[in-house]
């Protein structure tokens, strides 16, 4: 299971990063696009995800990982249960959430690949 404190740890080290408390859900974006974002209960994190391999994502483990309601189907976006995801599969998520919103150079010099 993992926490709000355990993104927002790692959230601290990716460049241009803000956190945001917006109708009490915990957001994280750059600029004014938002990578990651929690439920109100924090049981649910959604996040960014390439539209054309979510269905894939979502049917390789449905107990995991779920759609966003139909009104957000229009944006790169996946949820998952905070209870079913553990650390180094929630890094690799958040990790690459950020990489879709951030410049190549900015996501290169952070993580050291062209």
């Amino acid at each position: 299971m993992i926490t709000v404190e355990q993104v927002r740890a790692l959230t601290r080290t990716l460049p241009r990063t803000s956190e945001h408390l917006i109708r009490d859900h915990v957001k994280f974006r750059v600029g004014s696009i938002v990578y990651v974002a929690f439920s109100r209960d924090e049981t649910v994190m959604g996040f960014a995800f390439p539209k054309e391999e979510r269905a894939a994502l979502v049917a390789s483990e449905p107990a995991k990982f779920h759609l966003p309601r139909e009104s957000d189907m229009r944006f790169n976006w996946v949820h998952a249960w905070t209870a079913a995801l553990d650390e180094p599969e929630m890094r690799e998520l958040v990790t690459e959430a950020w990489r879709m919103v951030v410049p190549k150079k900015v996501a290169a010099a952070r993580l050291g690949d062209l």
